[in-house]
Order: structure tokens, then C-alpha cells, then sequence
């Protein structure tokens, strides 16, 4: 069932079993774009009439039951919306979006500021009779959105409460533009390039767009040219980050933090920034001497390859590395996706689900105008004994103007609603695999197929988070155990007597040799200290970022001292982050 249908044209049929669908996602008002101001209102209204019970009724479990669903009021507009800005290919709808996005996002942070809600929680929190009454998870909950109100600056006065919430919308602003322009192409004159390489670039009239850092190019000038336009810096986009680390640091002293950093870390396992520079900085010394290790073998290699110029630079590092683990483990990619097309890869997931959880996917048709692209597929997560949990869209292949970047986003997350039925998440996975071609069905390397069990980790996660609160649903939960499920699902992409069972040649039906398993497995060690060493890199340049202000330089000149001292390769004039 599902080994056909990822091959085009290749459809079971099927009707949706908790949605009446006409417009996205089955929302009847997002048949066109104008349907999120209609949304959006709806959601403020419903907000405004729970604001009124929540205050009103008696003190019990009932109150966070209402608090939740004021919760969910304005997250099933927000999410979903999320998702829409960044992934429909229609502009209209992503800037009705857009707007829909800061309208609630402009209510959430009034909320978190509101003294009433506020002060119904804490009489309820304060009771110990009626917290005693409250089963661990009501509790929970309670605490959670507690929690909210304090990092908001509930405590502050009226004026700085409503500095609060205008820092915290002009973030989400910032944070919105910020991400948006990360997704736009640079462009080049083309007459600045050599002919021979312009091939490897989409065209717009005289110009050349480079839209990634082409890592995987075996051509050392295509790498080096997409790293240093691709990260070539854009002076608006700079002061765009300079005005939201700066606003983020204003909202974190106001709310009465130290920085931004201690506010985000609040609650978390890491707990504190110094505690997490202190890791980072011991990784660091742990990893340095495997790393240069990692750096002279990628040299050797490029000197190998390219011998008048066999200089380390950071465009090299991914295509290096992965030269080596294939000569030394004869693991090129091309021998492996021949097994891994996308329709056994599925089945594979199906497999594995069914055996371990009794869970079953079943291809589904949506109705028209539920999906924002024909080649979308939306799939039903059965239990064999619980029935229909949720559904899944997947938004698996390339486009134009479609993000580069794996990842999951929540539609609208499950909940006991007050009817004693439960509301189904609904999530999508968004991938950039390639086409079907004329003569091929989708075929995946390894590396796209571990991403797509990571995904879909991220996926059961939201499917078997059955809470009774939307607020703590699925992948609702802290950001340290939110990756816990997704990289498991790694680990079943390299286990033997998990890919045996569908990696199959597309055109023989050979099985994957157990040998190709194992060499796949053992070279992910090569470079892994280099690899790591990148992340480190990252993860201090954050913490920078978001210390103690103001900064000392400008964060492209934190950047390269940062780079120097926790990377390895030296930083390249004229360029930003790959990471920002």
C-alpha cells in the first residue's frame, strides 16, 4: 500500500474520519487566504469568552481545563498558521498568515501579562486542599502555565507589563523577518563567476541565485563560491539580528533576568548559561585533539584530490569528510539508493510501527484545497485496538521557494475535549527529497532516509502523546526530551534487522547486503569529532549571542573569534554564520 504510493500517480482513495474538509488542513474558513483574518477573529473571540469563565468559575481542576482550552483556542490558528508562512507556495496565503500569526501572537503575550487570569491561578495554586485535589497531570499543567506568567513579568507594574508584551511582539517580529530572509537566494552577477560553474546555479536574468552552501559538490570552486555568496553578509539582516538580541535582552532584564540565556534555560535540565558554557567548553578540550586528527585526515584528503590547493577551508569540511567515509568504507551513496526508494522506505516505518506498537499508516485522498500541493499526502495512524490517533501530512519533495530544512511542525495537538472525545493531533513532515523521474521512483541516500526516520520519530511522538491537555501534547514538552524519540528512530535506520526488512532494489528486489549495513554503521565514526566540534562552535556562538549585553564587537566579529577558538578552520572574510 504505501510501497505504491509514493510512485506518482500510484493513490489509495480514502474519506477523513474527523474532518470536514474544504479548506486547509479541513478548516473550512481557509479556502482562500482571506479565511485567516476570519480564523483569527474566531480564535479571539473564543479567547475572550474563556478569559471570562476562567476568572468566573469556581476554583478546581475545571480551571485548568479552560485555561487549556484557551490554549488550544489560539494555538490551532497559530500553528497552523506557523506552518503556512514558510511552506504554502502561494504568497497571499503566507502573508495572510504572517499577519495571523502576530495578531495571536499579540494575544498570547497579553494573556501571559493579565492579572486576573494571573491571580485565578495562583489562589488555586495556593490552596493546598484544592492542589492536593488536582491529579499529577492537572497539577502539572497548572504549574506550566504558571510558569508562563512568571518568565512574562506578571510581578512587574502596569507600564512594564505593557513593555513586556511590546518587546515580546516586536521579538516575534524581528524572529519572523529574521528566519524569512534566511530563506531568500543571494544573488551574483553572473559575469563574476567562471562559465563552467554557472550550471550548477539557478538563473534570474543576469544573475546567478545561489539558494545553499552545495556541500556534496565534488567541485571545490562550486563550494567555495556558494559558501562565501551564499553567507555573504546582508546589512539588513544584520541589523535585524543586532535589534533582536538586543530586544530579547531589554525583555529578559525587565522580566528580571540577567540576560536572555538565563530566561531561556529557565526550567531546563542545563538549567543556567554557566553551566552550559562549562560543558561546552570541557566537550570542546575533550574533542580538540580527535578534531585536528579529523582536519589532517580531510587535508590529506583534498591534497589527494586536489594538490594545487590542498588548503582546509570550512566549505570542504562536509564534502571531505564524506569522501572519506566512502573511499574507506566504499559507502557512495549512489550504491545505497537503489535500496532506499521512498515508497519501501515508507513501507519500512509501517513495518517497524506495526510490529512495535500495533500502529498501521494508511494512505488517505484529501478532499480539495485540504493540501497546499498536489504531490502532498496525508496519511491515518491506526491502532489496532485504539483506532484512528491522528494524521500525518507529508510535504516530502523539492520546490521552488519551498525551505531547505527538515522538519515537524504541530497542526493542532490532541486533547481530552469537553464532550469526553479526543481531539486528534494533526502534524506534518517536511522533507526535500527528489522526484520520481520517468524511469525511478524517489530514491533516498542514507543520510535522507535518517532524516526521514527522524522526522517521523517526531511524528509518533505527537501521535502517542495522548495527554488530556494540548498543552503538554506530544512534542509540547521541554526542549531537552523533545529529540529524545526522533534520534531512537535513528538508530532503527541503521539496525540490520530493521532495514532487512525493506530495503529492497527497486529494479531486482535484492535485499541490502548485511555488509553494507555494517560499513554504513562504522563510518558514521569517521570525522564524528570534527562533527561534533562544528555543533560546539554553534552552541558557544548562542550563548554569546544571547549573554551579556551589550556585546563587546559586532556579532560578525564574534563570529570569527568564536569560530577561531571553538572550530578549527579559519573564518572567511565577508561572510556570516551558516548556523544564524
Amino acid at each position: 500500500m504505501l510501497l505504491l504510493f509514493f510512485r506518482k500517480g500510484r493513490v489509495r482513495t480514502g474519506r477523513g474520519m474527523d474532518m470536514f474538509c474544504l479548506g486547509l488542513f479541513g478548516v473550512p474558513e481557509l479556502s482562500s487566504p482571506e479565511g485567516f483574518h476570519v480564523a483569527q477573529e474566531k480564535a479571539l473571540r473564543q479567547a475572550e469568552s474563556l478569559v471570562e469563565s476562567a476568572c468566573a468559575t469556581p476554583l478546581g481542576p475545571q480551571t485548568v481545563c479552560i485555561f487549556d482550552q484557551l490554549s488550544d483556542a489560539l494555538c490551532k490558528v497559530a500553528d497552523l498558521a506557523d506552518f503556512v508562512k514558510i511552506a504554502h507556495p502561494d504568497p497571499a496565503y503566507r502573508e495572510a498568515a504572517e499577519e495571523a500569526c502576530r495578531n495571536i501572537g499579540t494575544m498570547v503575550e497579553k494573556l501571559n501579562t493579565n492579572v486576573e487570569l494571573y491571580q485565578t491561578l495562583q489562589k488555586l495554586l495556593s490552596d493546598e486542599k484544592l492542589v492536593a485535589s488536582l491529579d499529577p497531570e492537572t497539577r502539572k499543567v497548572a504549574e506550566l502555565f504558571m510558569f508562563d506568567f512568571e518568565i512574562s513579568g506578571i510581578h512587574l507594574d502596569e507600564e512594564k507589563r505593557k513593555r513586556a508584551v511590546d518587546l515580546n511582539v516586536k521579538i516575534l517580529d524581528l524572529s519572523s523577518a529574521f528566519i524569512m530572509q534566511t530563506h531568500f537566494p543571494n544573488k551574483i552577477d553572473k559575469h563574476l563567476l567562471p562559465e563552467h560553474i554557472l550550471y550548477n546555479f539557478a538563473h534570474d536574468g543576469n544573475h546567478a541565485l545561489v539558494s545553499s552552501l552545495h556541500a556534496e559538490s565534488s567541485d571545490d570552486l562550486v563550494r567555495e563560491v556558494a559558501y562565501k555568496v551564499f553567507l555573504y553578509p546582508n546589512p539588513d539582516q544584520l541589523n535585524c539580528l543586532d535589534e533582536l538580541l538586543s530586544s530579547r535582552d531589554h525583555l529578559a532584564k525587565l522580566v528580571g533576568y540577567p540576560t536572555f540565556a538565563h530566561r531561556a534555560l529557565q526550567g531546563t535540565i542545563a538549567k543556567s548559561p554557566e553551566i552550559v558554557t562549562q560543558f561546552l567548553e570541557k566537550l570542546s578540550k575533550k574533542l580538540s585533539e580527535r578534531t585536528v586528527k579529523d582536519f589532517e585526515m580531510m587535508k590529506g584528503m583534498k591534497m589527494k584530490l586536489n594538490p594545487l590547493n590542498s588548503t582546509l577551508m570550512p566549505w570542504d569540511h562536509p564534502y571531505y569528510s564524506g569522501t572519506i567515509r566512502a573511499e574507506r568504507y566504499n559507502i557512495e551513496p549512489s550504491l545505497y539508493c537503489p535500496f532506499f526508494s521512498l515508497g519501501a522506505c515508507m513501507e519500512g516505518l509501517n513495518l517497524l510501527f506495526r510490529q512495535l506498537l500495533g500502529i498501521s499508516l494508511y494512505v488517505e485522498q484529501p478532499e480539495k484545497g485540504e493540501v497546499w500541493c498536489e504531490d502532498v499526502r496525508k496519511l491515518a495512524v491506526v491502532h489496532e485496538n485504539e483506532g484512528l490517533l491522528g494524521y500525518i501530512y507529508c510535504d516530502f519533495f523539492q520546490r521552488a521557494d519551498k525551505p531547505h530544512q527538515d522538519c515537524h511542525f504541530t497542526i493542532r495537538g490532541g486533547r481530552l475535549k469537553e464532550n469526553g472525545e479526543y481531539q486528534l493531533p494533526v502534524v506534518v513532515l517536511m522533507l526535500n527529497l527528489p522526484h520520481s523521474t520517468s524511469i525511478a521512483p524517489p530514491l533516498l541516500t542514507p543520510g535522507m532516509l535518517e532524516n526521514l526516520f527522524h522526522e517521523m520519530g517526531h511524528a509518533m511522538h505527537s501521535m502517542l502523546g495522548r495527554t488530556r491537555y494540548q498543552h503538554v501534547t506530544g512534542t509540547r514538552c521541554p526542549t531537552d526530551f523533545a529529540e529524545v524519540p526522533s534520534i531512537l528512530m535513528e538508530y532503527f535506520a541503521s539496525d540490520y534487522r530493521v532495514v532487512n526488512q525493506f530495503a529492497k532494489h527497486y529494479q531486482t528486489g535484492q535485499a541490502l547486503p548485511k555488509n553494507m549495513v555494517s560499513r554504513l554503521c562504522e563510518s558514521k565514526k569517521v570525522c564524528a569529532a570534527a562533527d561534533m566540534q562544528l555543533q560546539v562552535f554553534y552552541a558557544t556562538l548562542d550563548q554569546i549571542y544571547h549573554g551579556k549585553h551589550p556585546l563587546k564587537r559586532s556579532t560578525t566579529e564574534i563570529l570569527k573569534e568564536t569560530q577561531e577558538k571553538f572550530y578549527g578552520l579559519p573564518y572567511v572574510p565577508n561572510t556570516v554564520s551558516a548556523g544564524l
